[in-house]
Order: C-alpha cells, then structure tokens, then sequence
C-alpha cells in the first residue's frame, strides 16, 4: 500500500523528530528521579522511605493524561501571576518543557521500583568487599553497585522507555507537535484521517523496533563477562 501525504511528509518527519525529543529528554528527567526514590525507598531512613513511598503512590495513582493537563494548565496559570509580578505577564512553561516534565516525573515513578529491585538484587557482599578494600560509601556505590543495577535494571527500563514513547502522544493535548497532533493536522486538512493515523501507528512500529534492537544491543553489551543460568 502506498500513501499519499498530500505533501504532509515533512510535518510527520518533524513530528517524528519531535516525539524523539521529547521522549529523551522524559527518560533523562524520569532515570534522576527513579534512582533518587529507589535510593530513598532502600534507605535505612524512615523519613525518606515514606518519601519514596509517597512518591510512587501518588504518581502511579494519577492517570498520565492528568499529569500533562495539571502540570501545563497549573504552571501556566502559576508562572503568568509571577511574570505579572516582574513585568512579564506572558512568562510561562512551554507545551515541551511541561510535557517532559510529566511524562519524567510519571517514568520516574514506575523506573523507582525498576532501580528498587535491582538495588536489592546486588549481593550483600560485594558492599562488604568495597568497605574491606576501605572505599567509602558514596564511591562503593558508585563503582561497586551503580555499574551492577544498570545490568540488571536495564531490561525494565527498556520496556518503560518503549512505553514511554507511545505516552508522548498525549503530549498533543496541550499543542506540542508530536506525531499524533502533525497526524490530526494533516487528517483535517485533507479529509483522509485513515491514511494520516496509519502513517503514525507505521512510525511508532519503526520507532518501537529500532529501539528494541538498540536495547538488545546494550543488553549483550551490559551482559558481557555475566553467564546466564539456564533452567
């Protein structure tokens, strides 16, 4: 089947683009925050376990459709009564730096519990060894089980990177032009919306399988000197 775009090709490449954007910079913002609250729910601190805790509750408990129209309609409300105050009364967050705002905070919650499982899958003993050898806590953690849990967390972070991915389409609600929205543009114009919303699902398939083959190749590559047990 072939598809005419109606010369709509270069606003699906710069949707493309855009998703790609945004999508990393969500995955940059949500990896800080997953290790911080995996860090915090591990912690032998009470306060920062309930922290963590609190965290992932009410982050998961929150639709992601949600958190994009909170975070975009409250810090545009929130910023133009600031900026008011300074002579700015436009000043507000864009579409894209809300967007990666809450699809960040929104991975975070979900990589916390990734971050949390293999930090307690790293044996006891390879702590006690760094604090044999006399390596303080924070470098025991950074040589000794960060390089570990990116080993075994990487799987799960994987697979909510790839669902992230798909989640950047609701960024289109609050006008940022992402796939789906330069899809809905172009299916208006011309009356064809079958065709447009069919280009983007191809997009997001070809998106979906190089990123799979590109985490496979960082899986063999974090896997290299570990040998699988086989059942």
């Amino acid at each position: 089947m072939i598809f005419d775009l109606h010369g709509f090709g270069d606003q699906l490449i710069a949707g493309t683009w855009m998703t790609l954007k945004l999508s990393l910079a969500s995955v940059c913002l949500g990896l800080i925050l997953g290790l911080l609250g995996a860090i915090a729910k591990t912690s032998k601190n009470a306060f920062l376990r309930m922290l963590g805790g609190f965290y992932t509750t009410v982050v998961r408990g929150v639709p992601e459709t949600l958190w994009v129209l909170m975070i975009y309609l409250g810090t545009v409300a929130g910023l133009n009564a600031l900026g008011g105050l300074f002579g700015y009364p436009e000043f507000a967050l864009s579409p894209f730096a809300a967007g990666t705002c809450a699809l960040g905070l929104c991975f975070g919650a979900y990589a916390t519990e990734v971050f949390r499982g293999a930090l307690l899958a790293i044996p006891k003993g390879h702590r006690e060894a760094g604090q044999a050898l006399g390596l303080s806590a924070p470098r025991i953690f950074w040589r000794v089980v960060l390089p570990q849990v990116w080993r075994v967390a990487l799987p799960g972070l994987g697979n909510l990177y790839l669902i992230l991915l798909k989640d950047t389409a609701l960024v289109s609600l609050i006008s940022l032009d992402e796939i789906m929205r330069k899809a809905g543009v172009a299916s208006n114009a011309t009356k064809e919306p079958f065709t447009f919303y069919m280009a983007a699902a191809l997009i997001y398939l070809g998106l979906t399988v190089f990123i799979m083959a590109v985490l496979h190749f960082l899986e063999r590559r974090a896997g290299q000197g570990f040998v699988r047990n086989e059942l």
